[in-house]
């Protein structure tokens, strides 16, 4: 049935949320720092590998020896929109919001509670990390679209993938990752009712050029949560959406 996967892909995020939460509580902030950094290990070498691989990809296609100005370009393009639309301030005022509501739940966040701004534990860092690491990506995109024409199984892996991210997050970045489902319905569950349309457009470029992007993103949502440097990621979510009509267009 159209829209199993989405479904399943919540259920997922949230399980996993509520073990991280019950392990979070567990253990103390010393070993919550050192899985963090482990963590943001881990997504920096699976976006690096996406990245390398989408952009190998796209190389195969008509665009050969352009590709990489596809992934420069798209990047690039790409933050400057999302700059001007203020994307991230905009994530960022909602997950505020979105914290203000669960002020008065102080089982929301694992162990102590969180002054503003501190690392990995406000209610607004668990949401935006989690919401850009579970919507960015081929797998997003495709698993989606497969979903929509009655073929959840790219989906159920994702949730299946999801769950297991969201179980790590939740231990030092609190409930706000369990409310990352908000946009994975609104996303997921928009490209599920629009998959017919959608589907002639997904060549072997366009699906590149997403793999080449969006692992980008990923490695920089890595960098992040490893304390290496933050970036605008949020700002830099049209890129994907550069990359697929230039690919389009171009491949």
């Amino acid at each position: 049935m159209p829209g199993s996967g989405v479904a399943m892909n919540v259920v997922t995020v949230l399980a996993g949320t509520a073990v991280g939460l019950l392990f979070g509580r567990l253990i103390s902030e010393r070993f919550r720092q050192i899985s963090f950094s482990a963590i943001g290990m881990a997504v920096i070498i699976i976006g690096a590998s996406m990245s390398i691989g989408g952009l190998g990809d796209l190389g195969k296609t008509h665009l050969g020896d352009y590709a990489a100005l596809v992934l420069v370009g798209s990047l690039v393009i790409g933050s400057l929109i999302g700059e001007g639309l203020r994307i991230e301030y905009w994530l960022e005022r909602f997950g505020h919001k979105l914290q203000q509501i669960a002020s008065s739940m102080p089982f929301l966040a694992p162990g102590k509670a969180a002054e503003p701004g501190e690392k990995g534990h406000t209610l607004v860092e668990g949401f935006v990390t989690a919401s850009l690491l579970f919507c960015v990506g081929a797998m997003t995109i495709l698993g989606s679209v497969q979903d929509g024409l009655g073929d959840p199984s790219l989906l159920y892996l994702k949730a299946l993938l999801d769950g297991i991210a969201a179980m790590a997050l939740a231990t030092t970045l609190g409930a706000g990752v369990g409310l990352s489902v908000l946009p994975i319905i609104v996303i997921q569950g928009g490209i599920v009712l629009g998959a017919g349309a959608l589907q002639p457009y997904f060549t072997l470029a366009v699906i590149a050029a997403i793999r080449a992007v969006g692992g980008a993103l990923i490695l920089a949502i890595g960098l992040d949560l490893s304390g290496i440097k933050r970036l605008p990621i949020g700002n830099m979510l049209p890129s994907i959406v550069i990359a697929v009509l230039a690919a389009g267009l171009l491949g």
